[in-house]
């Protein structure tokens, strides 16, 4: 059986859902810019759940939102001197590019909050006639203290949260209660409501995406760690609240955040963390494999160096696949791999280990090669477990396979001129590019001298 941690119970627990189908809702990204490597790194871990669910047998319904009415799109709609509806619509183009270059499958569903909105302003009247929230000078509240067990994700103590704290925002009942309709600015977007012209808050988006993609009760909730409060925590206060129904999600999966360092920061080298344009140095397959080596769990770094292993990796894997097969009589065996595959993934999801017993059988398929066994079988179980993770085994286009050596020497150059103006940082994200690239480098007095790896 399938087990998952849960965030809420802190606890891994057997998967089971409500119904025939497993509802899986995941928090989007607000469109306000180009998607990065974090954005990538959540939504390759949930499309590799969504896949694997499938692989077992189940029908998933996912949903994916995008919150495309938020303060940071009407900041950068002013500041590009462009409507805030073209700002979304470019940075969900962008998005949709970003996953589809990473191999991530479409959610079922990807809603918008502006496309949603009388569902939310109904949630939001349901939350008012329970007495769980109030209207105040045109904005609507969330009374956190109306929900008993309000923390009981983060484990958050409302007392000690609010400690030291002053209530100065135009005389809220507590300065606990969050905004679930925020009366509206003259030059923002905004939409009518019995409370007058606003907004909707962040969190009350997605539970009123939930409840009409999904119903008032879902199996899994995902999202990053830096969304357990307060979106997830607010998520589930004003959800239940709203339909008395609890627990309003089975399971909370949430995913760790990248890691850098100053180096992969470097402005000199263009946005390090764009989709983009790390899919113009690596392969989808190489991402993918990089993200999966660490568990979803963890914080893994963000490294070029990591990246370009994992490409190498890669080919390692296409070349036993693609080998020219053996006739024999004798043959390589694939079960035990994929038996460790699934006892893997079963729990919870531990794909360093579920690709630790691909990389084996990759191994020992071309061992057994070279002793005259026939490893066609083998080969298909590789291509099968390889596409549970979404990995293609697609060579990547050659601009992707290596460095050429006018490339190569003009990237020494601007490490030497980086260093000349001791710009370390950048000086060092060069190295890191090249080495990532299979170029090592060697710096002798004045002179750097390169050689391929």
């Amino acid at each position: 059986m399938i087990q998952l941690y849960n965030s809420l119970t802190r606890t891994k627990e057997n998967f089971t859902p409500i119904g025939d189908e497993v509802r899986m809702y995941v928090c989007g990204v607000t469109v306000y810019d180009d998607s990065h490597l974090g954005h990538a790194l959540s939504s390759i871990v949930f499309d590799v759940l969504d896949r694997y669910l499938e692989y077992r047998g189940f029908k998933v319904r996912k949903v994916q939102n995008f919150t495309d009415v938020d303060d940071k799109i009407i900041n950068r709609a002013k500041a590009d001197g462009t409507p805030w509806e073209e700002i979304t619509a470019k940075y969900i183009e962008s998005f949709f590019r970003s996953i589809d270059g990473l191999n991530v499958r479409r959610a079922t569903v990807h809603p918008r909050a502006t496309e949603d909105m009388p569902e939310i302003i109904a949630l939001i009247n349901r939350l008012i006639d329970a007495g769980a929230a109030y209207e105040l000078n045109g904005s609507v509240y969330y009374r956190v203290r109306s929900k008993a067990d309000y923390g009981k994700l983060s484990g958050q103590n409302i007392n000690q949260m609010l400690e030291g704290t002053r209530n100065e925002e135009d005389g809220k009942e507590d300065p606990a209660d969050f905004a679930l309709w925020k009366a509206v600015k003259l030059d923002e977007p905004k939409w009518d409501s019995r409370w007058g012209p606003g907004r909707p808050g962040w969190h009350i988006e997605c539970s009123a995406m939930a409840f009409k993609h999904l119903g008032e009760q879902i199996d899994i909730h995902g999202g990053g760690l830096d969304l357990i409060f307060p979106h997830h925590e607010n998520e589930i206060a004003q959800s239940e609240s709203a339909s008395g129904l609890v627990p309003f999600s089975g399971v909370w999966v949430h995913n760790g955040l990248l890691r850098t360092t100053g180096a992969t920061m470097s402005k000199s080298l263009g946005n390090a963390f764009n989709v983009k344009s790390a899919l113009e140095v690596f392969s989808s397959d190489a991402i993918r494999l990089w993200i999966l080596q660490s568990h979803y769990r963890t914080n893994p770094l963000l490294d070029k160096k990591l990246i370009g292993d994992a490409e190498r990796s890669m080919r390692r894997v296409r070349q036993a696949v693609e080998a020219v097969p053996v006739e024999s009589e004798k043959s390589l065996d694939p079960e035990p791999y994929k038996r460790r595959f699934v006892e893997a993934m079963d729990d919870d999801l531990s794909t360093p280990q579920a690709l630790a017993a691909i990389f084996d059988l990759c191994r020992k398929m071309n061992r057994t090669r070279a002793d005259g066994n026939d490893v066609s079988a083998a080969a298909a179980t590789v291509r099968e477990l390889t596409g549970v993770l979404g990995l293609t085994l697609v060579a990547p286009p050659k601009k992707i396979q290596g460095l050429s050596d006018s490339d190569i020497e003009a990237l020494v150059q601007r490490r030497k001129d980086a260093r000349a103006a001791k710009l370390w940082a950048d000086a060092d994200a060069i190295r890191d590019q090249l080495d990532a690239a299979g170029i090592s480098i060697t710096d002798t007095g004045g002179e750097t001298a390169w050689s391929r790896s």
